[in-house]
């Protein structure tokens, strides 16, 4: 659970993940090392998923040098006695957040909770690429039931957050016994980035996930893919990295209205 305020930039995640090529392993290494050093000293939470899997744990080492915060997206599912030694083994590593599924159910949550007690924990509900005809068939509900359900578990289990969709903010807003759970939204698209065809299916803007009541965003192609002599959209990760964290004091003026 959130125990401060947080600044613009600390509620901006920023993804890390790159498709390998021909530098393998160590490829992967310098591209996410090298954004986290395009992006240093602006206080956003550098998000590791593949390349963290593929470089092992002491990337976090790599980015904690950097003077970067680290968000372990590892997205933990598995029985609680493996799901506890997952935990045991991160532990010296420290990364300021981690996740796991909410459908890993409450012990397995609990066990990675408890052993973790430096470290955010985050619950995984429904994965903003799925629309509601996939929740229905995995779910057997609509995203916005599934959300709540696993928002009770992850409570139950004592853990700090949730990753939701923007579009289920609403759901918690009247959830008294949720609101100690910080509310961490992926699926965002900066007002200066959205295009038809998007593969996230329920996607809001910054300022809006913010104003609706998200504690940070996870801003991902639009920022890694910011390059040079593009009219009118940054130029570089920093740019849009700067431009992004305006959009979120935009949503922050709008809550406390």
């Amino acid at each position: 659970m959130l125990t401060r305020e947080l600044t613009p930039a600390e509620r901006l995640i920023l993804p890390a993940d790159f498709k390998p090529d021909k530098g393998g392993i160590d490829g992967t290494r310098r591209k996410v090392l090298a954004l986290a050093d395009s992006v240093a000293g602006t206080g956003v939470i550098i998000k590791v998923n593949s390349a963290l899997r593929a470089c092992g744990y002491n990337l976090i080492k790599d980015l904690h040098d950097r003077d970067v915060r680290v968000m372990a997206d590892l997205k933990l599912i598995d029985i609680p006695e493996t799901m506890e030694i997952d935990a045991l083994t991160i532990a010296d590593y420290n990364p300021e957040l981690l996740t796991v599924m909410c459908c890993a159910r409450i012990e397995g949550m609990t066990r990675v909770h408890n052993n973790l007690q430096s470290t955010e924990v985050l619950g995984v509900t429904v994965l903003t690429n799925l629309d509601e005809e996939d929740c229905q068939a995995i779910f057997t509900c609509s995203s916005k039931a599934g959300v709540l359900r696993f928002a009770r578990m992850a409570q139950l289990a004592g853990i700090g957050g949730l990753v939701l969709s923007g579009k289920e903010l609403e759901v918690l807003e009247h959830r008294t016994e949720l609101l100690l759970l910080s509310r961490n939204t992926p699926g965002i698209r900066p007002a200066w980035s959205l295009v038809q065809d998007d593969d996230q299916s329920r996607i809001v803007t910054p300022a809006q996930a913010i104003a609706s009541g998200a504690d940070r965003i996870v801003v991902g192609r639009p920022i890694n893919g910011a390059k040079p002599n593009t009219e009118g959209r940054p130029q570089n990760p920093r740019e849009a990295v700067e431009r992004t964290i305006e959009e979120i004091a935009e949503g922050l003026a709008a809550r406390q209205k």
